[in-house]
C-alpha cells in the first residue's frame, strides 16, 4: 500500500480525514480505485464513497443512528442534480434539527478530481502502471477469483446448514469442496484454475495462432 507524504503537498481529502477520524478510509480509496478490494470504482464512485463516510461520522458525532441504506440516500438528496430544491432544503432541515452543520458539512464533500490529486499526488498512486502490468494483472486476477470461490464456499455451507439444521435434507457431518478448473478445448488438457493462473496460461498456448 502506497503511504509516501510530501510536505509541500496539501490535500483537502486528507485533512477531513483527520478531521472526522476517518482512519483507513485513504487506504480503502486507493484499494477500490486499483480493483485490489472486491470491486475496482471509478473516480466518481470513490468521491461518493467518500462523501457518505463523511456524512455517516458527522451523523454518528451527532448521536444519529441510520438505517441500512439511510446514509447513501441521505447523501443523494443533497447531492444529486436530480433531486428538487425543495427536497433537498427538507432534507438539509432535517440534518439540523439533528444538530449537524449543514453548511459545513457540505464545504467537506470532495469531488472526483479532488480525490484522483489526493491519490496521485498525495498518496503517489501510479494507476497505469500497476494496473496494467502482467504479472499485477495475474496476480489481481487470481485474488478475484479466491474471493470469489470462499464466498461461494461460505454461502453454499451456510445453506447447507441451515436445510440441515430444518430438516430440510439429510445430511451428516460434512466437507465442502469448491473446485474451479479449466479445460482448454484445443489441447484438451485440464488445469486447476489456480495452477493454469501461476503457470501463465495452457502448455498449447505458444501453438495457438
Amino acid at each position: 500500500m502506497s503511504d509516501k507524504r510530501s510536505s509541500r503537498k496539501t490535500s483537502k481529502v486528507q485533512r477531513v480525514i483527520d478531521e472526522y477520524g476517518l482512519t483507513g478510509l485513504g487506504d480503502r480509496l486507493e484499494e477500490h480505485w486499483l480493483g485490489d478490494a472486491d470491486e475496482q470504482y471509478s473516480l466518481r464512485q470513490l468521491a461518493d464513497l467518500f462523501n457518505q463516510e463523511v456524512l455517516r461520522a458527522a451523523l454518528t458525532e451527532a448521536g444519529v443512528t441510520t438505517l441500512d441504506g439511510e446514509i447513501e440516500n441521505t447523501h443523494r438528496l443533497l447531492t444529486s442534480d436530480g433531486v428538487s430544491s425543495g427536497v433537498r432544503t427538507e432534507t438539509e432541515n432535517a440534518l439540523k434539527r439533528d444538530g449537524i452543520d449543514v453548511e459545513r458539512l457540505k464545504q467537506d464533500f470532495v469531488s472526483h478530481q479532488a480525490v484522483h490529486t489526493y491519490l496521485t499526488k498525495y498518496r503517489s498512486v501510479n494507476y497505469e502502471s500497476q494496473a496494467d502490468e502482467p504479472a499485477a494483472q495475474l496476480e489481481k486476477g487470481a485474488s478475484t477469483i479466491q474471493r470469489l470461490r470462499n464466498r461461494t464456499a461460505a454461502v453454499t455451507e451456510t445453506t447447507l446448514n441451515s436445510l440441515r439444521n430444518t430438516d430440510r435434507i439429510a445430511l451428516g457431518d460434512f466437507e465442502l469442496l469448491v473446485d474451479l478448473r479449466v479445460v482448454c478445448n484445443t489441447c484438451g488438457q485440464s488445469y486447476p484454475v489456480d495452477e493454469l493462473l501461476r503457470e501463465g496460461g495452457c502448455d498449447c498456448a505458444g501453438e495457438i495462432d
